[in-house]
């Protein structure tokens, strides 16, 4: 497990308890607290405590069979170095990461999540397995892992289809008490997921709130609304997805149990935010096949300023 953050710490932790081999790559006082106490639940599965091999490098933790890629989709240049070793190897790389992946556009890559196409060509499409997460959480304190919002999981081949790869992982995934779908139109529910993010988490920064009482307020609904319209249009235009009812999928997310979007969390705490393989992406995509996205450039430039500003 690359990244034992909310989604990762959580998923480790269950799989581990269903007698998976697990090891996770983890940092500073979040890996201490882990190597003296396991990784600690509170969650849909209940509360529990489980060990994992951790380290702060991939480097020391053996030959693994599936890299589970956890951390924030901009932070491959940081990881890239200890996972170039595994190209061309027997091992599967899983995305579950939030906006568009590096395998979603490879001729010619994204700018915005695989510059210069490196991590393209180092993993081709016969050796990753996509996915989305409908999973919240956040780290609670190091080492404890409070998540909620269900248990869902969906898996699925880049190109389409399944694949025998998946359907293990799948079927791994449930004997940890996950609800594993493998979906074989992967490519749409990344761009499904997309739409919320691209509506939720932005807006979430610019108005310092939660999910439910942002979309209680008007003003901030109607952005919500204007950048999932504005990407669920990119992504007609490119063939990833159909008609979709954008209110419907507001309205969802406004009944569930009120959550702070990860970009949110990340910038309260200072981190830099998945501004490219949200925003960014649906902005190089737009420009490449002429769709216009004027909130979306407006939101995203009003993003890059406050974080340029920001202490």
């Amino acid at each position: 497990m690359v990244g034992a953050g909310a989604i990762g710490g959580f998923l480790a932790a269950a799989l581990a308890r269903a007698g998976q081999e697990v090891a996770v790559v983890a940092r500073g006082r979040h890996l201490d607290a882990i190597r003296r106490h396991g990784i600690r639940v509170q969650s849909d599965l209940g509360s529990f405590a489980v060990a994992v091999e951790a380290s702060d490098s991939l480097n020391a933790l053996g030959e693994p069979e599936v890299l589970l890629l956890t951390f924030k989709a901009h932070q491959w240049p940081e990881f890239l170095p200890q996972l170039r070793r595994f190209a061309n190897k027997n091992v599967t790389v899983v995305t579950l990461q939030n906006g568009l992946p590096f395998w979603f556009v490879r001729d010619p890559p994204l700018r915005s999540v695989d510059p210069g196409g490196e991590i393209g060509r180092l993993f081709p499409d016969t050796h990753v397995i996509g996915a989305v997460v409908h999973v919240s959480g956040h780290v609670a304190e190091p080492g404890l892992i409070r998540q909620s919002g269900g248990l869902r999981y969906v898996l699925g081949a880049p190109g389409g289809g399944s694949s025998p790869a998946v359907e293990r992982l799948a079927a791994v995934f449930r004997v940890g008490g996950l609800a594993a779908e493998v979906d074989r139109q992967i490519r749409t529910t990344v761009w499904l997921k997309l739409v919320n993010n691209a509506g939720l988490n932005p807006v979430s920064v610019l108005t310092r709130s939660s999910v439910k009482p942002m979309l209680a307020d008007p003003g901030a609904r109607a952005l919500v609304r204007e950048l999932m319209i504005e990407t669920l249009h990119v992504g007609q235009t490119i063939g990833a997805v159909r008609e979709v009812d954008v209110e419907e999928r507001i309205e969802y997310a406004a009944r569930l149990d009120d959550v702070k979007t990860s970009m949110l969390q990340d910038f309260e705490r200072h981190r830099t935010l998945e501004l490219e393989p949200i925003l960014g992406a649906v902005l190089e995509l737009a420009a490449r096949h002429g769709v216009a996205v004027p909130r979306m450039r407006e939101v995203y430039e009003r993003l890059r300023q406050l974080t340029t500003a920001a202490p």
